[in-house]
């Protein structure tokens, strides 16, 4: 089993974004989950998440989760939207630095790319959002399903 959580700040937009574009791939062997390192728990996704996710026929009933040691030993791969969130972790929790990576980084090897946060900006930010994390997502599956062939 991979177990894949993707991090960002308030665990509201990209991290939750990431977290159904996954799911509703309903890939065997892969379990998904997100947090974030400054979320509020309980807080819905926020309305433009939802909104770019129902246009996509996605259904994720979400609620926020403070990143906690016991996610960070839950995850195999930890995957953050940017490479302050990738510091944040690794200073929170050292033990995670071997399976912590952005999402560009892990998808692409592409070490400056962050995935930038459409939170308080127009729905059309959010769909550009959505478009990124789907072809990066894409690229992530191909890269774990390789490694599951080697």
């Amino acid at each position: 089993m991979i177990r894949i959580l993707f991090v960002c700040t308030g665990n509201t937009c990209r991290s939750p974004m990431a977290e159904a574009i996954l799911k509703s791939k309903g890939i065997p062997g892969i379990e998904v989950k997100s947090a974030g390192v400054f979320a509020a728990n309980g807080a819905s996704a926020s309305q433009h998440t939802q909104t770019v996710l129902k246009e996509q026929n996605i259904t994720h009933d979400h609620r926020s989760s403070m990143l906690t040691e016991e996610s960070v030993n839950w995850a195999t791969y930890i995957l953050t939207m940017t490479w302050s969130h990738k510091d944040s972790i690794n200073n929170m929790f050292p033990m995670a630095a071997g399976k912590t990576f952005t999402l560009k980084e892990f998808a692409e090897g592409d070490s400056y790319g962050d995935i930038s946060d459409p939170f308080g900006g127009p729905l059309e930010l959010y769909r550009q959002t959505y478009k990124e994390l789907h072809d990066i997502i894409d690229k992530i599956i191909k890269k774990i399903e390789k490694a599951g062939d080697s």
